[in-house]
């Protein structure tokens, strides 16, 4: 408690900049491939949730729109990152054991000694230049298990994005831990 008090200037303005929350809720706006989209609760309509002109429409009771909007995400994260997964990894000619989505904290993504690709279900909401750079980084370590020159060499390979991606994640990262 000590070490907290004596550094209570500091986490005080570090909780200050944070980005501000977005909730999951009914007329919320969330990025989706960094495009701004709606939340639009549609309660009579059938199918839970869909992307219809920059609207993300949800179906059922307002209090499942928070679980289906979360859904939604992991499921179009596991669909447009999988198939850059699949693209990328194809093109160096090792496929990943699995792949796994999950909603991480301190990372966008990991790759296991066993060739298993972990991915952060968040990286829907970023712009697909930052996608495909994380993606081919990730893909990368099915070779290289470092971040040693032929491992950066490799990402170069197989991404434009390495340095302006790099960026916007350290500049925009943090909004996309706000959400939800």
């Amino acid at each position: 408690m000590a070490l907290l008090m004596g550094h209570a200037e500091w986490v005080s303005d570090r909780l200050a900049a944070l980005p501000e929350a977005v909730a999951l809720a009914d007329g919320a706006m969330l990025p989706i491939c960094g495009v701004p989209h709606r939340i639009r609760h549609a309660p009579q309509a059938r199918g839970a949730a869909w992307l219809l002109d920059e609207e993300l429409h949800v179906t059922g009771a307002p209090e499942f729109i928070e679980r289906r909007v979360r859904d939604f995400l992991r499921q179009e994260a596991k669909r447009r990152l999988g198939a850059l997964v699949v693209a990328k990894s194809g093109l160096i000619g090792i496929s990943p054991k699995r792949l796994t989505v999950k909603d991480t904290r301190s990372r966008w993504g990991s790759c296991a000694p066993d060739k298993s690709l972990m991915l952060s279900w968040r990286l829907v909401m970023a712009p697909t230049f930052v996608q495909d750079y994380v993606v081919a980084h990730e893909v990368a370590h099915l070779r290289h298990m470092n971040h040693g020159r032929q491992f950066w060499a490799l990402v170069d390979e197989l991404t434009p994005h390495t340095k302006t991606a790099i960026a916007w994640l350290r500049a925009e990262g943090a909004r996309l831990l706000r959400v939800g």
